[in-house]
């Protein structure tokens, strides 16, 4: 148990541990016949190996900072005194994983005082684990990352995780500007962006913990981070990341206010 006060950059091996246990354990179910799929009551699924990464996790921070709140996607949040928030998504694009794609991912983020500081996603499948703190840059797989510099959206590598949300009007402007849009998004995509593999990943809908490690790993690697709106923040229900060079031209091709 750790009991003082830790910077976030104390914090990253811890993270990475576990997170790493994480996906391990969810790659133990990964394509396996013993999975199981159920609804939650807002429709979307879940399965044991969901629940399982999560209670790792939450077991591993409650034991070693006792005095930090947690929040995950599938059991809540709890209080705690420390001003300190740990974020956790155990599988972000469980309808990925559940169907055997491997471009699903298991995400911790550390809130200090309201702001993002530590982010961590993980491509247990890929074999890739991207990993941030404020002032210490990017990596994937401890090597250092960056984003790419391109500079205009003729050929740019646009992610989304469904066009569900686009207006069709959005879809022309990506064939007008030929755009490359795909749509194995959720976190992948960001992973994508962050690596310099894409220039932007789109996402119309979203909660903190989809998104709570993003800004922290987009803006380390030389990217940008905001919500549809433009404004830097994880809590708006929505996002976009991008290189940083297109991000106000994104911005402006798909304007907030125009998405379904």
């Amino acid at each position: 148990m750790t009991s003082e006060r830790t910077t976030a950059a104390d914090l990253l091996p811890f993270a990475l541990e576990v997170v790493e246990a994480a996906g391990k354990l969810t790659q133990s179910f990964f394509r396996s016949p013993d999975l199981e799929i159920v609804a939650k009551e807002d429709g979307t699924p879940v399965t044991q190996a969901d629940q399982g990464a999560e209670r790792l996790i939450r077991d591993a921070i409650a034991a070693e900072f006792p005095n930090d709140a947690i929040m995950g996607e599938e059991y809540g949040a709890t209080d705690a005194a420390s001003g300190r928030q740990w974020v956790i998504d155990p599988i972000d694009g469980t309808k990925s994983f559940a169907a055997g794609v491997p471009l699903y991912a298991n995400l911790l983020a550390v809130i200090d005082d309201g702001e993002p500081v530590l982010g961590v996603l993980n491509l247990p499948a890929v074999g890739e684990m991207l990993s941030a703190v404020v002032g210490h840059g990017a990596t994937c797989n401890g090597e250092s990352i960056r984003v790419s510099q391109k500079s205009t959206l003729h050929g740019a590598y646009v992610m989304t995780s469904s066009v569900r949300y686009w207006p069709e009007d959005f879809l022309q402007r990506v064939l007008d500007e030929d755009m490359i849009l795909r749509t194995w998004g959720d976190a992948y995509g960001y992973a994508m962006v962050a690596s310099g593999r894409a220039e932007a990943m789109l996402d119309p809908r979203a909660n903190l913990w989809d998104v709570a490690p993003i800004g922290v790993i987009l803006s380390e690697a030389g990217g940008a981070f905001t919500d549809l709106e433009g404004n830097a923040q994880v809590t708006a229900g929505n996002g976009i990341g991008t290189n940083g060079v297109l991000h106000d031209t994104f911005c402006a091709t798909f304007p907030a206010a125009d998405w379904r």
